[in-house]
This record gives structure tokens, C-alpha cells and sequence, in this order.
């Protein structure tokens, strides 16, 4: 197979849009669970330790948060279909790609400092419009010539 239909598949996997998420995000995901035949939905609020390979249909977020002093990371593929909706609760000023420091780190050590930015705008997902269709290959009939 070549590249680039192992690209067509992987792009056809991809949601239409998704919100930009960096490192250093607070972020609320919401994922599907399936309990026997029912869905309900879960929400995790943690900040975002590292984006994986953002362009990709295989874009990864890990998301760690502390409960009861005990710290928990999840990691989410952002394009899963059991991944509904990322929300930004707050954008912090980081200068690396994963703050893989922030797990030796408790109390006021392991606070990020703020920065603004405008919530309504970062969070609303626009699906964008289609490009032109991709011609589809067609099938070419191979014509013998008579050898001469």
C-alpha cells in the first residue's frame, strides 16, 4: 500500500473539528462509558501534561488531575468516538510540550500561572466547509494492439 491511502484512511478516522488544545490547559473532557447495554457520561477536569502528534488521526492529550492526594493521569485520544467534547477552563503559560515535572510537584510548586484568552472563542468547534470532492480512481480498460 502507498502512503498516501494509509493517509486517506487515517484522515477519513478524524473528527471534522476539534478544539486546540496545548499543554498547560485546564481542560474538562467528557467521554462515553459503557455500563452493560446503557452509555452515560463522565467528566474529568485536569491540566494537560502533553499533546502527542496533534496533526494525526491518532492525536493523544494526558490530562492529570489530584484527587485526595493522590494524583491521576488519563490519557485520551482526541478523536475517539467515545471522546464527546473538550472544553479550555483556563490557559496557562508553559514553555514545553510536556510538564512531565508537575508529578514530582504538590501545592503551590506545582501551580501554572494564568494567561488570557477569550473562552467562548477557543471553545467554539466550526466544522469546516468541504473542499472539493477527491476524484474517486476509475477503472482504465487495457486495449491489446495486434503485433505487427
Amino acid at each position: 500500500m502507498s502512503f498516501s491511502i494509509l493517509k486517506q484512511i487515517g484522515d477519513a478516522q478524524k473528527k471534522k473539528a476539534v478544539v486546540d488544545v496545548r499543554s498547560g490547559d485546564t481542560v474538562k473532557v467528557t467521554q462515553k462509558i459503557k455500563e452493560g447495554e446503557k452509555f452515560r457520561l463522565q467528566v474529568f477536569e485536569g491540566v494537560v501534561i502533553r499533546v502527542d502528534r496533534k496533526e494525526s488521526h491518532t492525536a493523544r492529550i494526558v490530562v492529570r488531575k489530584v484527587t485526595s492526594g493522590v494524583g491521576v493521569e488519563k490519557s485520551y485520544l482526541i478523536h475517539s468516538p467515545l471522546v464527546e467534547k473538550i472544553e479550555i477552563t483556563k490557559r496557562s503559560k508553559v514553555r514545553r510540550n510536556n510538564l512531565s515535572y508537575l508529578r514530582a510537584r504538590s501545592g503551590k510548586s506545582a501551580r501554572l500561572s494564568a494567561k488570557d484568552f477569550d473562552r467562548a472563542a477557543v471553545n467554539d468547534v466550526k466544522v469546516p466547509e468541504e473542499a472539493a470532492p477527491v476524484e474517486e480512481v476509475k477503472e482504465v480498460e487495457v486495449v491489446e494492439t495486434p503485433a505487427e
